[in-house]
């Protein structure tokens, strides 16, 4: 399987704590958090990356060349910034394969891949999002879900009690999805411009679970990651098991 990572933000929020370095290379213990997502999904049986740059994209090169020269990968470095939307459409051109995993760089959830895309076909979906429950935020929206998981509408950010939220964990279908990129040139969001517009004609599914969330975007969930350090490193030691079969 094939995920496009994207890495291209600016991590603006986590300034304060982490300087100079673009957020997936914020340091969690005594590794990246993108070294600990990159074994997490080696694990799960992806193994091909797209990886979409931008901001100090030199820094994650040289991470990628440093620590997983054994992987399949790519690299595509988005000159301007191009929105969720682009970025996935110019690192969607540089695969064959027809089922893609989208992941935020500097969002981890735990989750079964192989059940998301068993989820996926047995919905026949053209797209599955993976969905989180939370309760009291104001940082994500809430997507609304009918009594089946096909998704009803995305709700903007807000102050929320409880809700469904994107985890930033999507299985697509290149196949009916590019038609949409297309449309589109330069920056565009992959939310705002090709699902919310789509959600009658596309079969757009969520997928609640109930795994281990983090956004490591602003201070303060950066530190929660660095006091889960065991959880961290047991993806290191599932990632080595795997191997070892």
């Amino acid at each position: 399987m094939v995920a496009i990572i994207l890495a291209g933000g600016f991590g603006t929020r986590l300034r304060s704590v982490v300087k100079d370095q673009p957020k997936p290379l914020a340091q969690v213990g005594k590794y990246p958090f993108l070294y600990y997502l990159i074994h997490y999904l080696k694990s799960e049986n992806v193994n091909k990356f797209i990886f979409s740059l931008g901001y100090l994209h030199e820094q994650i090169t040289s991470f990628l060349e440093e620590h997983f020269q054994d992987i399949d990968y790519k690299i595509v470095i988005e000159e301007e910034p191009l929105g969720t939307g682009g970025a996935v459409k110019l690192c969607a051109e540089q695969t064959t394969e027809n089922e893609i995993l989208l992941v935020n760089a500097d969002t981890f959830f735990e989750l079964k891949i192989n059940s998301l895309t068993a989820y996926s076909l047995q919905k026949n979906a053209d797209c599955v999002i993976a969905l989180t429950q939370l309760e009291n935020f104001d940082r994500y929206g809430v997507v609304k879900l009918d009594d089946n998981n096909k998704v009803l509408s995305f709700e903007e950010k807000k102050k929320t009690d409880i809700g469904l939220i994107n985890t930033g964990l999507i299985f697509f279908n290149k196949e009916i999805m590019m038609p949409l990129f297309n449309k589109h040139n330069g920056a565009f969001s992959l939310e705002k411009d090709i699902l919310e517009p789509n959600i009658e004609s596309l079969k757009i599914y969520g997928y609640p679970q109930q795994g281990y969330f983090i956004d490591i975007g602003i201070p303060e969930d950066y530190f929660k990651a660095n006091n889960n350090l065991a959880f961290f490193e047991s993806l290191l030691a599932k990632d080595s098991i795997t191997e070892g079969k």
